[in-house]
């Protein structure tokens, strides 16, 4: 495999690279990027990768995930698969995201042979400004270094896999409620090799970004003087078209409600040229710390 010259995505690559240990059974490491526990995105596309290598001839073209627990990044994470059914048609597989002796994450997959596309229809893009000329995440997050509590430090710090662009100012900078609706730009840093499978798992690492906070928009929260608790319940990523996440994709979100302590969001993504070719939706929890 071409290794990417990024660093940081090619250690990311190298996550989702398992090692098979068992007969559907296989084994990934963890790695810190800055916040409490393992990232959400990391298990879901290890998952994901533990699960394409059970099936032949298929991809991927939905998948639905629990976060049980939180994962220790400093230990490995082992996925026991379970090969539920293969039709003739489709196939279904379940993963166990195990460390510590418990399970931190359950998935269900689902894949299918292609078929022509006789019936195909899809939304149009969101009409927002392309990825050029916007300042990217990482920028901006070092200018808020000493503007952020000292616990957030680490997080701005870390250098993503993907540069992001946000069209609209993020919550950290701006507070106030606003309506619950966000764009991002995103693209791998560096070029990646001709692996459809490797970009389907890197989409589902990087879809765990920027998805949950879309709840707290239309809520003014106050990050220097506020505690704010949120964490991921659970996850869904559908695969519509062929796409490269080494190519700029459009992440259009927005969150239709929150309340009884869970925030809900959803994500379209779109290929520059307008295809949309993967959907997301995340339930999680959001509420301020109680004293």
């Amino acid at each position: 495999m071409t290794i990417p010259t990024n660093p940081t995505l090619a250690k990311v690559v190298e996550l989702l690279q398992l090692e098979q240990i068992e007969n559907n059974l296989f084994r990934g490491q963890s790695h810190d990027i800055g916040s409490a526990q393992v990232f959400g995105g990391q298990i879901l596309g290890q998952a994901l990768s533990a699960a394409e290598q059970t099936v032949e001839n298929r991809a991927p073209h939905s998948l639905h995930a629990y976060f049980l627990r939180r994962g220790d990044f400093n230990r490995p994470v082992v996925y026991q698969v379970e090969r539920s059914r293969d039709g003739r048609s489709y196939s279904n597989r379940r993963v166990v995201a195990i460390q510590h002796g418990r399970p931190i994450l359950n998935l269900a997959a689902s894949f299918k042979c292609q078929e022509d596309e006789a019936l195909s229809h899809q939304v149009e893009m969101p009409k927002v400004p392309g990825p050029d000329g916007l300042t990217s995440l990482g920028e901006i997050n070092q200018r808020l270094l000493d503007r952020v509590p000292n616990k957030m430090h680490r997080w701005l710090r870390h250098e993503p896999p993907f540069e992001f662009r946000p069209v609209e100012a993020p919550k950290i900078i701006d507070p106030s409620a606003r309506p619950p609706t966000k764009h991002l730009w995103m693209k791998a840093r560096s070029p990646l090799p001709d692996q459809p499978e490797l970009h389907r798992s890197l989409l589902a690492y990087v879809s765990d970004y920027e998805l949950l906070g879309t709840a707290t928009l239309p809520h003014e929260l106050d990050f220097d003087s506020l505690n704010v608790m949120m964490a991921s319940l659970d996850h869904a990523l559908w695969f519509h078209r062929p796409f490269r996440v080494d190519e700029w994709l459009l992440y259009a979100l927005d969150s239709p409600t929150s309340g009884d302590g869970r925030g809900f969001s959803r994500g379209q993504v779109f290929t520059r040229d307008g295809r949309l070719v993967a959907s997301t939706t995340q339930e999680g929890v959001v509420r301020r710390w109680r004293d």
